[in-house]
């Protein structure tokens, strides 16, 4: 009888021990996730809020010191960098900034992006989707997920 109690303790222990741990782990499991995600937040929080400091004719490199050129878990700010053929026949340069999530998916697609354009001499002239395919009517481009 006593060894059947001692027995039984010992389980009941055991399973608090097991239990404990495994709260443990999906806590850090927990931390870890919202870590990755609010840090991806506050860049995306961050570049909307620099877009308001931006203005038409400022350089290359002063949007690049506004907007900010870190990587955050894997994504790079800018994102992407591509050099579109206006229908002036221009080549225009543009940076495009994660600034929101509309999925909870692990793709970034267009529309979670807002691109910055720039011409020939490096100087802001716009920003937006409509900017952009007012000056690159066709404009279309596949965003692969990192």
């Amino acid at each position: 009888m006593f060894y059947e109690k001692k027995r039984y303790y010992e389980l009941i222990i055991n399973s608090f021990k097991v239990e404990k741990m495994k709260r443990i782990g999906i806590l850090f499991l927990i931390v870890t996730l919202a870590g990755c995600v609010s840090a991806q937040e506050n860049m995306r929080t961050k570049n909307r809020e620099n877009l308001l400091h931006l203005s038409r004719g400022m350089q290359k490199f002063e949007v690049l010191q506004i907007m900010g050129t870190q990587t955050v878990k894997n994504i790079n700010n800018p994102y992407m960098v591509e050099t579109p053929l206006g229908k002036d026949g221009i080549l225009y340069e543009v940076l495009f900034y994660h600034i929101e999530t509309k999925k909870k998916d692990r793709e970034i697609t267009d529309e979670e992006l807002v691109p910055i354009v720039f011409d020939e001499k490096n100087n802001l002239i716009g920003w937006g989707w409509t900017f952009l395919s007012e000056l690159v009517p066709n404009y279309q481009h596949v965003i692969e997920s990192h």
